[in-house]
């Protein structure tokens, strides 16, 4: 059996994100379970804010590159973070981009086993802003695992290389990352 392609990416352009870290967190263990793991960085992408005008022009070379990826993966690791309740504006642009789909290709989040998380320095740890993303990937497709992780007080559970410190919350990231990982697997055989 061949190990799942897994793209990871967070829903920040911010270059000390604490949901990169805890993304980053995710891919690492998605690979320790025998995944192949591709961190994508929205920041990387440099995507102008989705608008049919620019799409006729040609397709942005960094919303091809994220189509083209996730076409090319069997599952998401996704993390969010929280602004007003809601999802990100770099998040739900990548979102736009990559969900438009050109003739004859196949959408490129159809079928995309997806698991979510969010972090934050406050108290629900970015939990409200994840069943807005739960609702948009559904709805183009992909397939959200029914686990999801918002971790609370994120700035006292990461190590100054941005690594997990946290005995419980890293075995929850590495539970819902392993869990990904057999969903994607089982779908891939």
């Amino acid at each position: 059996m061949t190990a799942p392609k897994i793209i990871a990416l967070a829903g920040s352009l911010r270059k000390e994100s604490f949901n990169q870290k805890l993304i980053n967190e995710a891919a690492r263990f998605a690979l320790e379970s025998g995944a192949e793991v591709e961190v994508i960085k929205l920041s990387d992408l440099n995507l102008p804010l989705f608008d049919e005008d620019i799409e006729a022009q040609g397709t942005p070379a960094g919303a091809q590159l994220l189509k083209d990826k996730l076409r090319a993966a069997d599952g998401i690791l996704l993390a969010s973070p929280e602004y007003n309740g809601s999802i990100t504006a770099p998040l739900k642009n990548a979102i736009d981009w990559a969900s438009r789909t050109e003739q004859g290709a196949v959408p490129a989040f159809r079928n995309k086993v997806t698991a979510l998380y969010a972090s934050s320095p406050g108290g629900l740890g970015g939990l409200r802003g994840l069943n807005h993303v739960r609702d948009i990937l559904s709805g183009i497709g992909s397939l959200v695992l029914a686990d999801q992780l918002a971790v609370p007080a994120i700035h006292t559970k990461l190590d100054e290389q941005g690594r997990i410190s946290d005995a419980d919350t890293a075995d929850k990231v590495a539970s819902l990352a392993q869990q990904l990982v057999s969903v994607a697997s089982k779908l891939n055989k």
